[in-house]
Protein backbone atom coordinates (compact mmCIF):
# COMPACT_ATOMS: atom_id res chain seq x y z
CA UNK A 1 0.00 0.00 0.00
CA UNK A 2 1.03 3.59 -0.49
CA UNK A 3 2.72 5.42 2.37
CA UNK A 4 3.56 8.60 0.49
CA UNK A 5 1.62 11.69 -0.52
CA UNK A 6 1.05 12.33 -4.22
CA UNK A 7 1.47 15.63 -6.00
CA UNK A 8 -2.02 16.16 -7.31
CA UNK A 9 -1.34 18.43 -10.26
CA UNK A 10 1.00 15.94 -11.88
CA UNK A 11 -1.44 13.15 -11.12
CA UNK A 12 -4.21 15.02 -12.87
CA UNK A 13 -1.95 15.54 -15.90
CA UNK A 14 -1.40 11.81 -16.31
CA UNK A 15 -5.03 10.99 -15.56
CA UNK A 16 -6.19 13.49 -18.17
CA UNK A 17 -3.94 11.89 -20.78
CA UNK A 18 -5.62 8.55 -20.09
CA UNK A 19 -9.10 10.06 -20.21
CA UNK A 20 -8.42 11.36 -23.69
CA UNK A 21 -7.50 7.85 -24.84
CA UNK A 22 -10.44 6.09 -23.17
CA UNK A 23 -13.42 8.29 -23.88
CA UNK A 24 -14.85 5.48 -26.01
CA UNK A 25 -15.03 2.96 -23.13
CA UNK A 26 -18.56 1.68 -22.69
CA UNK A 27 -19.03 -1.00 -20.01
CA UNK A 28 -20.77 -4.13 -21.20
CA UNK A 29 -24.02 -5.45 -19.77
CA UNK A 30 -22.00 -8.14 -17.96
CA UNK A 31 -19.76 -5.48 -16.48
CA UNK A 32 -22.75 -3.48 -15.24
CA UNK A 33 -24.17 -6.61 -13.64
CA UNK A 34 -20.81 -7.22 -11.95
CA UNK A 35 -20.80 -3.64 -10.67
CA UNK A 36 -24.26 -4.16 -9.16
CA UNK A 37 -23.10 -7.33 -7.42
CA UNK A 38 -20.02 -5.53 -6.13
CA UNK A 39 -22.00 -2.62 -4.75
CA UNK A 40 -24.37 -4.98 -2.96
CA UNK A 41 -21.58 -7.15 -1.49
CA UNK A 42 -20.48 -4.51 1.03
CA UNK A 43 -17.76 -6.53 2.83
CA UNK A 44 -14.58 -8.19 1.61
CA UNK A 45 -11.29 -9.59 2.88
CA UNK A 46 -8.02 -7.98 1.84
CA UNK A 47 -4.94 -10.22 2.09
CA UNK A 48 -1.43 -8.77 2.01
CA UNK A 49 0.97 -11.68 1.91
CA UNK A 50 4.35 -12.41 0.39
CA UNK A 51 7.93 -13.42 1.14
CA UNK A 52 8.29 -10.19 3.15
CA UNK A 53 6.25 -11.84 5.92
CA UNK A 54 9.33 -13.88 6.88
CA UNK A 55 10.99 -10.70 8.19
CA UNK A 56 7.97 -9.70 10.29
CA UNK A 57 8.31 -6.04 9.37
CA UNK A 58 5.34 -5.53 7.03
CA UNK A 59 5.17 -5.36 3.25
CA UNK A 60 7.42 -2.30 2.79
CA UNK A 61 10.43 -3.93 4.47
CA UNK A 62 12.51 -3.98 1.27
CA UNK A 63 12.12 -0.21 0.98
CA UNK A 64 12.20 0.63 4.68
CA UNK A 65 15.35 -1.39 5.39
CA UNK A 66 16.99 -0.57 2.03
CA UNK A 67 17.48 -4.26 1.22
CA UNK A 68 19.28 -4.77 -2.12
CA UNK A 69 17.87 -7.25 -4.59
CA UNK A 70 20.66 -9.82 -4.23
CA UNK A 71 19.95 -10.08 -0.49
CA UNK A 72 16.16 -9.89 -0.78
CA UNK A 73 16.20 -12.78 -3.26
CA UNK A 74 17.28 -15.03 -0.40
CA UNK A 75 13.82 -14.73 1.17
CA UNK A 76 12.02 -17.01 -1.31
CA UNK A 77 14.57 -19.77 -0.67
CA UNK A 78 13.26 -20.21 2.89
CA UNK A 79 9.63 -19.13 2.43
CA UNK A 80 7.74 -22.34 3.17
CA UNK A 81 4.23 -21.60 4.51
CA UNK A 82 3.26 -25.21 5.13
CA UNK A 83 0.29 -24.23 7.31
CA UNK A 84 -1.45 -22.27 4.57
CA UNK A 85 -4.90 -23.74 4.02
CA UNK A 86 -7.06 -22.10 1.35
CA UNK A 87 -10.18 -23.78 2.74
CA UNK A 88 -9.58 -22.26 6.17
CA UNK A 89 -8.95 -18.80 4.73
CA UNK A 90 -12.07 -18.80 2.55
CA UNK A 91 -14.16 -20.32 5.34
CA UNK A 92 -12.98 -17.56 7.66
CA UNK A 93 -13.97 -14.92 5.12
CA UNK A 94 -17.39 -16.51 4.71
CA UNK A 95 -17.97 -16.91 8.45
CA UNK A 96 -17.00 -13.26 8.85
CA UNK A 97 -19.76 -12.20 6.48
CA UNK A 98 -17.40 -11.31 3.64
CA UNK A 99 -18.48 -11.77 0.02
CA UNK A 100 -15.13 -11.51 -1.74
CA UNK A 101 -11.37 -11.77 -1.25
CA UNK A 102 -8.69 -9.52 -2.74
CA UNK A 103 -5.14 -10.86 -2.41
CA UNK A 104 -1.72 -9.58 -3.45
CA UNK A 105 -0.66 -11.55 -6.52
CA UNK A 106 2.40 -9.27 -6.80
CA UNK A 107 3.35 -6.54 -4.37
CA UNK A 108 5.96 -3.78 -4.78
CA UNK A 109 8.82 -6.26 -4.19
CA UNK A 110 8.05 -7.85 -7.56
CA UNK A 111 7.54 -11.38 -6.21
CA UNK A 112 4.54 -13.20 -7.68
CA UNK A 113 2.32 -15.23 -5.36
CA UNK A 114 1.03 -17.35 -8.24
CA UNK A 115 2.52 -19.59 -10.92
CA UNK A 116 3.62 -16.90 -13.36
CA UNK A 117 4.87 -18.11 -16.73
CA UNK A 118 6.30 -14.65 -17.41
CA UNK A 119 8.79 -14.73 -14.53
CA UNK A 120 10.34 -17.51 -12.44
CA UNK A 121 10.42 -15.08 -9.51
CA UNK A 122 7.27 -16.62 -8.03
CA UNK A 123 6.04 -18.83 -5.22
CA UNK A 124 5.94 -22.02 -7.33
CA UNK A 125 9.38 -21.84 -8.90
CA UNK A 126 11.45 -19.92 -6.34
CA UNK A 127 10.33 -21.36 -2.98
CA UNK A 128 10.52 -24.79 -1.31
CA UNK A 129 6.75 -24.50 -0.85
CA UNK A 130 6.22 -24.84 -4.60
CA UNK A 131 2.45 -24.38 -4.58
CA UNK A 132 0.23 -21.86 -6.35
CA UNK A 133 -1.70 -20.33 -3.45
CA UNK A 134 -3.69 -18.12 -5.82
CA UNK A 135 -4.92 -21.19 -7.70
CA UNK A 136 -5.83 -22.87 -4.41
CA UNK A 137 -7.78 -19.81 -3.31
CA UNK A 138 -9.48 -19.60 -6.71
CA UNK A 139 -10.71 -23.19 -6.45
CA UNK A 140 -11.84 -22.83 -2.84
CA UNK A 141 -13.60 -19.54 -3.56
CA UNK A 142 -15.60 -21.28 -6.29
CA UNK A 143 -16.57 -24.05 -3.85
CA UNK A 144 -17.74 -21.58 -1.21
CA UNK A 145 -19.28 -18.99 -3.56
CA UNK A 146 -16.82 -16.23 -2.71
CA UNK A 147 -15.46 -14.02 -5.48
CA UNK A 148 -11.71 -13.51 -5.91
CA UNK A 149 -9.90 -10.33 -6.94
CA UNK A 150 -6.25 -9.95 -7.89
CA UNK A 151 -4.26 -7.13 -6.31
CA UNK A 152 -1.40 -6.27 -8.66
CA UNK A 153 1.33 -3.71 -7.97
CA UNK A 154 2.32 -1.76 -11.05
CA UNK A 155 5.29 -0.51 -9.03
CA UNK A 156 8.16 -3.03 -9.01
CA UNK A 157 11.31 -2.72 -6.87
CA UNK A 158 12.81 -5.85 -8.44
CA UNK A 159 12.45 -5.52 -12.20
CA UNK A 160 15.48 -3.90 -13.90
CA UNK A 161 13.38 -2.19 -16.59
CA UNK A 162 11.30 -0.27 -14.05
CA UNK A 163 13.10 2.92 -15.04
CA UNK A 164 13.12 5.87 -14.55
CA UNK A 165 13.01 5.06 -10.86
CA UNK A 166 10.03 6.37 -8.94
CA UNK A 167 9.94 7.65 -5.40
CA UNK A 168 10.53 4.29 -3.80
CA UNK A 169 12.85 1.31 -4.18
CA UNK A 170 15.87 3.44 -5.09
CA UNK A 171 18.33 1.48 -2.95
CA UNK A 172 17.78 -2.04 -4.24
CA UNK A 173 21.00 -2.18 -6.23
CA UNK A 174 19.54 -1.88 -9.71
CA UNK A 175 21.57 -0.06 -12.38
CA UNK A 176 20.30 3.41 -13.21
CA UNK A 177 19.10 2.33 -16.62
CA UNK A 178 16.25 0.40 -18.11
CA UNK A 179 13.49 0.40 -20.70
CA UNK A 180 10.10 1.62 -19.48
CA UNK A 181 8.23 0.19 -22.45
CA UNK A 182 9.76 -3.23 -21.80
CA UNK A 183 8.62 -3.05 -18.20
CA UNK A 184 5.05 -2.22 -19.25
CA UNK A 185 5.10 -5.21 -21.62
CA UNK A 186 6.23 -7.41 -18.71
CA UNK A 187 3.53 -5.96 -16.45
CA UNK A 188 0.79 -6.44 -19.03
CA UNK A 189 1.96 -10.00 -19.74
CA UNK A 190 1.52 -10.88 -16.05
CA UNK A 191 -1.84 -9.15 -15.88
CA UNK A 192 -2.93 -10.98 -19.02
CA UNK A 193 -2.06 -14.40 -17.60
CA UNK A 194 -3.99 -13.59 -14.42
CA UNK A 195 -7.03 -12.53 -16.46
CA UNK A 196 -6.88 -15.51 -18.81
CA UNK A 197 -5.79 -18.35 -16.54
CA UNK A 198 -7.64 -17.69 -13.28
CA UNK A 199 -11.35 -17.39 -12.55
CA UNK A 200 -11.33 -13.95 -10.96
CA UNK A 201 -13.80 -11.10 -10.57
CA UNK A 202 -11.40 -8.26 -11.24
CA UNK A 203 -8.21 -6.34 -10.49
CA UNK A 204 -7.09 -4.03 -7.67
CA UNK A 205 -4.15 -2.00 -8.99
CA UNK A 206 -1.64 -0.14 -6.85
CA UNK A 207 1.64 1.72 -7.31
CA UNK A 208 0.76 4.26 -10.02
CA UNK A 209 1.59 7.02 -7.53
CA UNK A 210 5.28 5.99 -7.42
CA UNK A 211 6.00 7.97 -10.58
CA UNK A 212 4.31 11.16 -9.35
CA UNK A 213 6.09 14.01 -7.53
CA UNK A 214 5.83 13.92 -3.77
CA UNK A 215 3.92 16.81 -2.20
CA UNK A 216 5.83 17.03 1.05
CA UNK A 217 9.20 16.92 -0.76
CA UNK A 218 8.24 19.41 -3.46
CA UNK A 219 10.61 22.07 -2.07
CA UNK A 220 13.63 19.75 -1.95
CA UNK A 221 16.30 19.39 -4.61
CA UNK A 222 15.46 15.88 -5.78
CA UNK A 223 14.72 14.51 -9.25
CA UNK A 224 11.00 14.65 -9.98
CA UNK A 225 9.13 12.46 -12.39
CA UNK A 226 7.61 15.29 -14.42
CA UNK A 227 8.83 14.05 -17.78
CA UNK A 228 5.53 12.57 -18.90
CA UNK A 229 5.87 8.99 -17.62
CA UNK A 230 2.89 7.15 -19.06
CA UNK A 231 1.49 3.96 -17.57
CA UNK A 232 -0.63 3.36 -20.69
CA UNK A 233 -3.56 2.49 -18.46
CA UNK A 234 -5.93 2.63 -21.41
CA UNK A 235 -4.02 -0.19 -23.12
CA UNK A 236 -3.95 -2.33 -19.97
CA UNK A 237 -7.64 -1.79 -19.22
CA UNK A 238 -8.68 -2.53 -22.79
CA UNK A 239 -6.67 -5.75 -22.73
CA UNK A 240 -8.45 -6.87 -19.55
CA UNK A 241 -11.92 -6.03 -20.78
CA UNK A 242 -11.23 -7.65 -24.16
CA UNK A 243 -10.42 -10.87 -22.31
CA UNK A 244 -13.51 -10.64 -20.12
CA UNK A 245 -15.67 -7.54 -20.15
CA UNK A 246 -17.18 -8.44 -16.78
CA UNK A 247 -13.86 -8.09 -14.95
CA UNK A 248 -13.96 -5.13 -12.60
CA UNK A 249 -11.02 -2.74 -12.49
CA UNK A 250 -10.07 -0.40 -9.66
CA UNK A 251 -6.87 1.59 -9.26
CA UNK A 252 -5.46 2.98 -6.03
CA UNK A 253 -4.22 6.18 -7.70
CA UNK A 254 -6.08 8.45 -5.26
CA UNK A 255 -7.82 10.41 -8.00
CA UNK A 256 -11.28 10.31 -9.53
CA UNK A 257 -11.72 7.17 -11.65
CA UNK A 258 -10.88 7.34 -15.32
CA UNK A 259 -12.77 5.60 -18.15
CA UNK A 260 -11.93 1.92 -18.12
CA UNK A 261 -12.19 1.67 -14.34
CA UNK A 262 -15.26 0.12 -12.73
CA UNK A 263 -15.05 1.10 -9.07
CA UNK A 264 -13.44 3.84 -7.01
CA UNK A 265 -11.33 3.00 -3.98
CA UNK A 266 -10.27 4.89 -0.88
CA UNK A 267 -7.29 3.82 1.23
CA UNK A 268 -7.66 4.07 5.03
CA UNK A 269 -10.38 6.68 4.57
CA UNK A 270 -14.12 6.79 4.23
CA UNK A 271 -15.34 8.23 0.92
CA UNK A 272 -15.17 12.01 0.86
CA UNK A 273 -12.57 12.26 3.59
CA UNK A 274 -8.82 12.74 3.20
CA UNK A 275 -7.40 12.24 6.68
CA UNK A 276 -4.33 10.52 5.23
CA UNK A 277 -3.31 13.51 3.13
CA UNK A 278 -2.71 11.42 0.01
CA UNK A 279 -6.31 10.67 -0.91
CA UNK A 280 -9.06 12.59 -2.63
CA UNK A 281 -12.24 14.15 -1.30
CA UNK A 282 -13.90 13.80 -4.69
CA UNK A 283 -16.39 10.98 -5.16
CA UNK A 284 -17.30 9.74 -8.61
CA UNK A 285 -20.35 7.85 -9.84
CA UNK A 286 -18.89 4.32 -9.74
CA UNK A 287 -19.34 1.76 -6.95
CA UNK A 288 -17.14 2.62 -3.97
CA UNK A 289 -14.76 0.70 -1.71
CA UNK A 290 -12.68 1.68 1.29
CA UNK A 291 -9.90 -0.47 2.74
CA UNK A 292 -8.44 -0.56 6.23
CA UNK A 293 -6.23 -2.72 8.46
CA UNK A 294 -7.13 -4.59 11.64
CA UNK A 295 -3.97 -3.32 13.33
CA UNK A 296 -1.74 -0.65 11.75
CA UNK A 297 0.03 -2.87 9.20
CA UNK A 298 -0.97 -4.38 5.88
CA UNK A 299 1.64 -7.15 5.79
CA UNK A 300 2.54 -9.22 8.86
CA UNK A 301 4.30 -7.07 11.44
CA UNK A 302 5.62 -8.94 14.47
CA UNK A 303 5.70 -5.80 16.63
CA UNK A 304 2.28 -4.42 15.71
CA UNK A 305 -0.14 -5.40 18.45
CA UNK A 306 -2.38 -2.35 18.06
CA UNK A 307 -5.47 -4.25 17.01
CA UNK A 308 -8.73 -2.41 16.43
CA UNK A 309 -11.64 -3.49 18.59
CA UNK A 310 -14.65 -5.35 17.22
CA UNK A 311 -16.69 -2.21 17.91
CA UNK A 312 -14.33 -0.13 15.77
CA UNK A 313 -14.43 -2.64 12.92
CA UNK A 314 -18.22 -2.92 12.90
CA UNK A 315 -18.63 0.83 13.06
CA UNK A 316 -16.22 1.23 10.15
CA UNK A 317 -18.32 -1.23 8.15
CA UNK A 318 -21.49 0.67 9.08
CA UNK A 319 -19.90 4.03 8.26
CA UNK A 320 -18.79 2.70 4.88
CA UNK A 321 -22.24 1.30 4.04
CA UNK A 322 -23.80 4.59 5.11
CA UNK A 323 -21.62 6.30 2.53
CA UNK A 324 -22.56 3.83 -0.21
CA UNK A 325 -19.23 2.00 0.04
CA UNK A 326 -17.88 -1.50 0.49
CA UNK A 327 -15.43 -2.23 3.30
CA UNK A 328 -12.31 -4.25 2.37
CA UNK A 329 -10.76 -5.35 5.68
CA UNK A 330 -7.15 -6.52 5.63
CA UNK A 331 -5.34 -9.45 7.20
CA UNK A 332 -1.61 -10.11 6.83
CA UNK A 333 -0.89 -13.84 7.20
CA UNK A 334 2.21 -14.93 9.10
CA UNK A 335 5.13 -16.59 7.24
CA UNK A 336 3.70 -20.01 8.09
CA UNK A 337 0.52 -19.14 6.19
CA UNK A 338 -1.76 -18.77 9.21
CA UNK A 339 -3.76 -15.66 10.06
CA UNK A 340 -3.11 -14.25 13.53
CA UNK A 341 -5.49 -15.50 16.24
CA UNK A 342 -6.27 -11.91 17.27
CA UNK A 343 -7.49 -11.19 13.75
CA UNK A 344 -9.46 -14.41 13.41
CA UNK A 345 -11.29 -13.73 16.68
CA UNK A 346 -12.26 -10.22 15.64
CA UNK A 347 -13.38 -11.27 12.18
CA UNK A 348 -15.63 -14.00 13.54
CA UNK A 349 -17.24 -11.56 15.97
CA UNK A 350 -17.94 -9.17 13.11
CA UNK A 351 -19.49 -12.13 11.30
CA UNK A 352 -21.70 -12.89 14.30
CA UNK A 353 -22.93 -9.29 14.26
CA UNK A 354 -23.69 -9.51 10.55
CA UNK A 355 -25.73 -12.68 11.08
CA UNK A 356 -28.06 -10.55 13.20
CA UNK A 357 -27.92 -7.25 11.39
CA UNK A 358 -26.60 -7.98 7.89
CA UNK A 359 -30.02 -7.20 6.41
CA UNK A 360 -29.33 -3.54 7.19
CA UNK A 361 -25.98 -3.65 5.34
CA UNK A 362 -26.00 -6.07 2.39
CA UNK A 363 -27.72 -4.88 -0.76
CA UNK A 364 -28.34 -1.41 0.62
CA UNK A 365 -27.48 2.03 -0.66
CA UNK A 366 -26.72 5.06 1.45
CA UNK A 367 -29.97 6.29 2.94
CA UNK A 368 -31.75 9.62 2.55
CA UNK A 369 -30.42 10.79 5.93
CA UNK A 370 -27.04 12.42 5.46
CA UNK A 371 -24.20 10.66 7.33
CA UNK A 372 -22.69 12.32 10.38
CA UNK A 373 -20.16 11.30 13.04
CA UNK A 374 -23.07 10.21 15.23
CA UNK A 375 -25.23 8.26 12.80
CA UNK A 376 -25.52 7.07 9.21
CA UNK A 377 -28.34 5.53 7.23
CA UNK A 378 -28.72 2.70 4.75
CA UNK A 379 -31.76 1.97 2.65
CA UNK A 380 -33.58 -0.70 0.63
CA UNK A 381 -36.59 0.57 -1.29
CA UNK A 382 -38.90 2.19 1.27
CA UNK A 383 -37.11 0.76 4.30
CA UNK A 384 -34.63 3.14 5.89
CA UNK A 385 -32.17 1.92 8.52
CA UNK A 386 -30.76 4.56 10.86
CA UNK A 387 -27.51 3.34 12.45
CA UNK A 388 -26.80 5.30 15.64
CA UNK A 389 -23.13 4.76 16.49
CA UNK A 390 -22.88 7.36 19.24
CA UNK A 391 -24.16 5.44 22.27
CA UNK A 392 -24.54 8.70 24.24
CA UNK A 393 -26.99 10.15 21.73
CA UNK A 394 -30.48 9.73 23.18
CA UNK A 395 -32.49 12.46 21.48
CA UNK A 396 -32.50 12.05 17.73
CA UNK A 397 -33.20 15.17 15.68
CA UNK A 398 -33.06 14.94 11.89
CA UNK A 399 -33.77 18.13 9.91
CA UNK A 400 -34.86 18.33 6.28
CA UNK A 401 -36.72 15.03 6.43
CA UNK A 402 -39.09 15.36 3.49
CA UNK A 403 -40.54 11.83 3.30
CA UNK A 404 -43.73 10.63 4.96
CA UNK A 405 -43.31 7.89 7.57
CA UNK A 406 -45.44 4.81 8.08
CA UNK A 407 -43.71 3.52 11.22
CA UNK A 408 -40.49 3.60 13.26
CA UNK A 409 -39.22 0.69 15.37
CA UNK A 410 -36.06 -0.88 16.69
CA UNK A 411 -34.73 -3.25 14.05
CA UNK A 412 -33.66 -5.87 16.59
CA UNK A 413 -37.05 -6.63 18.18
CA UNK A 414 -39.49 -4.41 16.22
CA UNK A 415 -40.45 -2.46 19.35
CA UNK A 416 -42.28 0.68 18.11
CA UNK A 417 -40.74 4.11 18.68
CA UNK A 418 -42.88 7.18 19.25
CA UNK A 419 -41.83 10.02 16.96
CA UNK A 420 -42.84 13.42 15.71
CA UNK A 421 -42.42 14.78 12.21
CA UNK A 422 -43.24 18.48 12.00
CA UNK A 423 -42.13 20.97 9.38
CA UNK A 424 -39.57 18.54 8.04
CA UNK A 425 -37.94 17.83 11.41
CA UNK A 426 -37.99 14.23 12.62
CA UNK A 427 -37.61 13.71 16.39
CA UNK A 428 -37.67 10.74 18.72
CA UNK A 429 -36.03 9.67 21.98
CA UNK A 430 -34.21 6.45 22.80
CA UNK A 431 -33.87 5.51 26.45
CA UNK A 432 -30.38 4.75 27.74
CA UNK A 433 -31.18 1.07 28.35
CA UNK A 434 -32.32 0.74 24.73
CA UNK A 435 -29.02 1.93 23.29
CA UNK A 436 -26.53 -0.53 21.88
CA UNK A 437 -22.86 0.23 22.55
CA UNK A 438 -21.89 -0.66 18.99
CA UNK A 439 -24.83 0.31 16.78
CA UNK A 440 -28.44 1.05 17.67
CA UNK A 441 -30.41 0.32 14.51
CA UNK A 442 -33.76 2.00 13.96
CA UNK A 443 -36.00 0.81 11.12
CA UNK A 444 -38.02 3.55 9.45
CA UNK A 445 -40.71 2.44 7.02
CA UNK A 446 -41.49 5.18 4.52
CA UNK A 447 -44.88 5.67 2.93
Amino acid sequence: MIKKNIFILFGLFIINQSVISQESYVPSEENMQARTWFQDAKFGMFIHWGVYSTLGDAEWVMQNQNIPIDRYELLPTFFNPIEFDAKQVVSLAKSSGMKYITITTKHHDGFAMYNSKVSDYNIVKATPFGRDIFRELEQECKRQNIKLFAYYSQLDWHHPDYFPRGWTGRKTGRPESGNWDNYLKYQDAQIKELAENYDIAGFWFDGWWDQAPHKEDWHKAVPYRIDGINWNLERTYKMIHDINSALLIGNNHHELPIPGEDFQMFEKDLPGKNTTGFGTTEIGELPLETCETINHSWGFNLQDGNHKSVRQLIQYLVNAAGRNSNFLLNVGPMPNGKIQDEHVKRLLEVGDWLKQFGETIYGTKSGIIEPTDKFVSTQKDNTLYLHIIDSDLNEIVIPNFKNKIKSIAFFKDKTPIIFTLKKGVLKFVIEEHQMDKIDTIVEIILK
